[in-house]
């Protein structure tokens, strides 16, 4: 990939943290995030030509917020000011986003109300050499996932490499679509998915084998690892990489995590990491896939992309904030100096 920018699209959020003592001391911690956003963020940490698309309400705070994420070496000039207002939802630090206690506060807002026609998408992909986005747009409302769709193709006639996260949020997909029924279409315009398993049966229909998952053992998820990958790739011709990501609770607190890569006919493994305790879940899924980009847009080996991406994924499971805030020398100092 040439020096052309790196697009992140999807819906910039607040996340509002309740937790402890919020209502008695009237504090009420909030992240800027929303998935695509932590990868723009990573990305331009790590020194990468990156760029962000959303659409927002025009008034000072968005204005604010635009600048935000400026500063942190994004290229906002894409935004679209439209609309009322900015999504929100609300998590306490610490938990997942799949938790059922996640609570949304999106509908009407100037991402969700973005219709079919109204972007000028050679606009918005211009100097564009890769695009990434996740299933969590498709999943806000029918209009959404038609612009989607109006994206990726315009994005495939300038043939520009486009990934995908698996994102699963059950509580987005309310507009009476299944998954199922609106994602393969947009995949198949796709050169890398990320996901897990359980993710791409949710998502694009490949079946989990429950007698290889329910064995729960490190090889049963790798050889399932491989044959969901094969599947996508037999499915979706143009996808050249299927990522997974395997993330487990380790204790009452802890985590253990490892990955893997399919590409070329070959499945790549990451390091596994184990922790007895963590601060924040949100966003690892984001900078695992922004490690990817990371790699595989500078021509990195896939074993390399893959041990990068990973690690940064873990390391941000200790970062009180939805994007990351390491960058990759420390990753990479990271990776050699754990003790395995």
């Amino acid at each position: 990939m040439t020096n052309k920018k790196i697009l992140s699209v999807g819906e910039l959020l607040l996340r509002i943290c309740p937790g402890g003592d919020w209502l008695q001391d009237n504090t009420l911690p909030f992240f800027v995030g929303g998935a695509e956003a932590n990868v723009a963020t990573a990305l331009a940490l790590w020194g990468r030509p990156s760029a962000y698309f959303t659409a927002l309400p025009d008034n000072a705070m968005t204005h604010e917020l635009a600048l935000y994420l400026g500063d942190k070496g994004i290229d906002t000039s894409r935004i679209l000011y439209q609309g009322d207002r900015i999504g929100i939802y609300y998590l306490p630090k610490g938990k997942d986003l799949k938790n059922a206690g996640v609570i949304y506060d999106r509908a009407h807002s100037s991402f969700s109300t973005l219709k079919p026609g109204s972007i000028d998408w050679d606009h918005v992909l211009h100097d564009i050499g890769w695009l990434h986005f996740s299933a969590i747009s498709p999943a806000l409302n029918r209009d959404a996932a038609t612009v989607c769709m109006e994206m990726l193709k315009a994005a495939s006639a300038k043939n520009i490499t486009i990934s995908l996260d698996l994102n699963y949020r059950a509580k987005l997909w309310q507009y009476g679509a299944t998954p199922t029924e609106i994602m393969p279409a947009l995949a198949d315009h796709c050169d890398l998915i990320m996901g897990n398993l359980w993710a791409a049966e949710k998502m694009l229909g490949i079946p989990v084998d429950h007698s290889l998952v329910e064995t729960d053992t490190k090889k049963d998820y790798l050889q399932h690892a491989w044959l969901t990958s094969e599947q996508i790739m037999e499915n979706f011709p143009k996808v050249k990489y299927v990522a997974n990501t395997f993330r487990f609770d380790n204790g009452e607190k802890g985590i253990r995590y490892y990955t893997t890569l399919y590409a070329g006919k070959s499945l790549y493994t990451s390091t596994e990491y184990l922790s007895e305790k963590i601060l924040d879940k949100v966003g690892s899924g984001d900078c695992f896939m922004a490690g990817l980009i990371y790699g595989l847009s500078q021509n990195h080996g896939n074993q390399d992309t893959l041990e990068y991406a990973t690690a940064a994924a873990y390391q941000k499971l200790f970062i009180p904030s939805d994007a990351t805030d390491q960058r990759p020398e420390e990753i990479k100092k990271f990776i050699t100096t754990y003790e395995r």
